[in-house]
């Protein structure tokens, strides 16, 4: 197959019917373009353009019908559409290859061999450069369809593998279930086991504490009881001084405080004697207050 190349000028007569024939569009020979006839070039244009998927062979065969309804009498215009509506096609893709000659309607109905030459190998060079970059594409297609399908085995591969392990932990799982809900029950039996020695620490904290609060306040009477008697200790070491430095005061002191204890206890018995007889004294003149009374009555 010839290469494309989008070269101007065109392509020679014998390359157009190789490529015509290569393409699978058209078997011609050379002599058809010596003097082409308007039905054979349009025929020629419409399978190019079928080939290029411009136009498709169905719509070839549907007609402008809602142009045909604005002409008197339709039937004879039939030819005049089609004819029109493949000159806009055609144009159309000429256009965007930037052929460099403008084509024109008089090349579908009155075509000249040196014009068509031009315009079909245009449209053929944009044929083999089509071809060609959708073979590109369609190795590069295959390529990734091939990875995707290698993708797709290794996913459904390892998914068979994992699908596998999770059925290898289940039965494990299964396995170990016994052992499991025997170790719960132990775990359960020890919470239960530990939740006595937490509520004895619990009372012991409590007395505890209460001991230290007694302690605290024993180890104060006890400081109290230090601080009183080293005063003790204190006061006994003067009194001692004091007795061992002047023990005749000390026996002088004692005399005078015996002297005034005893006249002490005689005051008080003199008291005594007083409040008795001054009893006696009262009850006296209270007999006496009472039989007067009884006298006057």
């Amino acid at each position: 197959m010839a290469e494309s190349n989008y070269e101007y000028p065109r392509l020679r007569r014998p390359e157009i019917v190789t490529i015509l024939a290569q393409l699978q569009i058209a078997n011609v020979t050379e002599q058809d373009f010596t003097n082409p006839n308007p039905d054979f070039i349009s025929d020629l244009y419409t399978r190019v353009l079928i080939h290029l998927d411009i136009l498709l062979e169905e719509d070839n065969e549907q007609l402008e019908f809602h142009a045909l309804e604005h002409l008197e009498n339709p039937d004879f215009h039939l030819d005049s559409v089609r004819a029109v509506k493949l000159y806009n096609q055609i144009n159309e893709v000429l256009t965007t290859l930037e052929c460099p000659r403008k084509f024109t309607l008089a090349d579908l109905l009155m075509p000249d061999p040196h014009r068509t030459d031009l315009f079909l190998g245009s449209l053929l060079n944009f044929c083999l450069d089509r071809d060609a970059r959708m073979n590109s594409v369609s190795e590069i297609v295959e390529e990734v369809n091939a990875l995707e399908a290698q993708r797709t085995e290794l996913e459904e591969n390892r998914i068979l593998q994992l699908k596998a392990e999770i059925s290898e932990c289940n039965e494990a799982k299964e396995r170990e279930m016994p052992l499991v809900e025997e170790v719960e029950a132990k775990v359960k039996e020890l919470k239960q086991t530990i939740a006595v020695p937490n509520s004895n620490q619990s009372s012991l904290r409590s007395t505890l504490r209460k001991l230290k609060e007694k302690t605290g306040e024993t180890d104060e009477k006890i400081s109290n009881a230090e601080f009183t008697l080293v005063q003790n200790v204190q006061e006994n070491a003067n009194l001692r001084s004091k007795i061992s430095q002047s023990p005749d005061k000390v026996q002088r002191a004692l005399e005078e405080k015996k002297l005034a204890r005893e006249e002490a206890r005689n005051a008080e018995r003199l008291a005594t004697q007083a409040f008795h007889e001054k009893t006696a004294l009262v009850e006296v003149f209270s007999k006496v207050y009472k039989k007067k009374k009884k006298k006057k009555k």
